[in-house]
């Protein structure tokens, strides 16, 4: 039998009569008056029986978890006139948690609604249980194996938001930086045609006003080096810019890169040199070695071997931390194709063919794009508060979930933008379509990172045996099927005939006997 002693009242916002604490103690038949001879015969009698009680042997419910209350609790709170029960762990529970792992934007309360008491508490639960002689806590939590000040140059993660990138990070550690240039000099840069213009202020360029990147007001202005934003000043701009005959501008920083990189990782056989364009390529597009995300921007190739990466992914570090992981840190490795049972924790697929970060300790893992590409912050027109990265639910159900740019549902399970005031979310991958998203969708989720997100479309190109110039473009549903292969062209890279209704794919475009047709001129 299990005996109780009742000590201590209890008074509890859940019940309204006191509530006594019960404690479950091991029965001791032993009396120190009798003899020695009795208490052999009762160790005897004791002898192979169990030193603890079996896990069926439970007190009741606790009424706040729903939980059984059973003898390796050790004690409990009780109402003997209601038969209403607490684990005590339960009753000691404070009324409002601040700054909880699991949702740190806002204050909990207790309440008998919102998050399972379970999984609320869970992190600091610990239980006696009769299969070890020490208490047992359960582990969420990890805790730091490294020291910041033995780190000096590691790298955080996720990058604050979508002007910040390894690119600008790299570029701001080194000390070889080339003279700063004035406002109104002029660069001749061997990846355009035209002379450069460094632009300093934020105001009217001959004809042609010259906007820096601004999601909230819809205006998009890619470089056209790295392909990312350009949302501070200076920068270089096209002298044919006000005329509206050239769309070129460039960050100040893509245009005083190193002109090649020595000894490269994952190709140290002959040195990587820094190509505008890739040759024979048409419009420049490659697919970087160590993101598989294509690209027409500036690359660091081996035209030898073929081997190409863009240029924030030829200075990815060793080693970085990701505040999705934030106390260990996270080792750079190239996965196998036969590598299994390895998943990416932003996009949950696969680690296979592909470069990534690693936890050894934990087995955690991330795609290089994932943990380099997703920012920890994005804003949307239609909402004045800024949407951050998730990395776990946030809402109370799954059906909660429906994306703002594409308006499909979506698994919270992937990475995903949020903001907790409005309770509005988006796939990670259509955030970068916010600028453009009357235009397009997109429908790849198998990915965190938009397919084309290292792609800046617009310009356009001639073909001989056609009257009308062709834009490059992502396509729409509304393109159909392309004039030379009949496939669908939606979620493709396109071009498209500014005047007529014909349209052809990325793919068709390139091969030989449509490539040689073309006569093309970058706008």
């Amino acid at each position: 039998m299990i005996s109780k002693v009742a000590k201590d009242q209890f008074h509890h916002f859940s019940h309204e009569h006191p509530l006594s604490l019960v404690h479950l103690q091991q029965p001791n038949h032993i009396n120190e008056t009798v003899d020695d001879d009795n208490e052999d015969e009762d160790e005897d009698e004791d002898e192979g029986k169990d030193e603890f009680v079996e896990e069926v042997h439970h007190r009741g419910q606790c009424h706040m978890c729903n939980e059984q209350i059973y003898s390796y609790h050790l004690c409990y709170y009780y109402c003997e006139s209601c038969d209403y029960s607490l684990h005590k762990f339960c009753a000691e529970l404070p009324m409002t948690q601040q700054n909880h792992p699991l949702h740190p934007g806002h204050d909990l309360t207790l309440s008998k609604i919102s998050m399972d008491l379970v999984c609320a508490t869970m992190l600091n639960q610990k239980i006696d249980h009769p299969s070890h002689s020490h208490q047992l806590e359960r582990l969420g939590k990890t805790y730091r194996n490294f020291k910041e000040d033995e780190y000096p140059n590691l790298l955080h993660c996720p990058f604050h938001d979508e002007g910040d990138n390894l690119l600008k990070r790299h570029i701001s550690n080194q000390n070889e930086l080339i003279n700063k240039q004035h406002e109104g000099e002029i660069l001749k840069h061997p990846s355009h045609q035209h002379p450069l213009i460094l632009f300093d202020k934020q105001i009217p360029f001959g004809k042609k006003m010259v906007s820096l990147q601004d999601p909230m007001k819809r205006i998009q202005l890619l470089c056209d080096g790295c392909v990312k934003p350009i949302m501070t000043t200076p920068f270089y701009v096209c002298c044919q810019h006000s005329d509206e005959q050239c769309s070129f501008v460039l960050h100040e920083r893509c245009a005083t890169l190193p002109s090649q990189v020595q000894d490269y990782a994952d190709h140290p056989e002959h040195a990587l040199f820094l190509m505008p364009k890739i040759p024979d390529k048409l419009f420049g597009v490659f697919e970087c070695a160590i993101c598989r995300l294509q690209s027409n921007g500036f690359a660091y190739g081996c035209t030898m071997c073929e081997y190409y990466v863009d240029i924030n992914c030829a200075f990815i570090p060793k080693e970085i931390t990701h505040d999705a992981h934030p106390d260990h840190i996270l080792l750079k490795v190239k996965f196998s194709e036969n590598i299994s049972k390895a998943y990416c924790s932003a996009c949950t697929y696969m680690m296979k063919k592909t470069w990534g970060f690693h936890c050894p300790s934990c087995d955690f893992y991330l795609h290089a794009r994932c943990a380099l590409l997703l920012p920890r912050l994005i804003k949307h027109k239609f909402d004045k508060h800024p949407l951050i990265l998730r990395y776990n639910p946030v809402e109370n159900h799954i059906s909660e979930y429906f994306c703002e740019i594409c308006e499909d549902k979506f698994s919270p399970w992937q990475w995903f933008y949020h903001c907790d005031t409005c309770a509005q979310s988006t796939h990670a991958a259509c955030a970068p379509l916010i600028c453009q998203y009357e235009k397009a969708t997109y429908a790849d989720y198998d990915r965190c990172v938009y397919k084309f997100l290292n792609v800046k479309f617009g310009g356009t190109l001639e073909i001989k045996d056609h009257p009308h110039r062709f834009a490059f473009v992502q396509g729409l549903e509304s393109d159909g099927r392309c004039f030379e292969c009949y496939k669908e062209l939606q979620y493709k890279m396109i071009f498209k005939c500014l005047e007529c209704e014909h349209v052809v794919d990325y793919e068709c475009a390139s091969l030989v006997s449509w490539f040689n047709s073309l006569a093309y001129n970058l706008v």
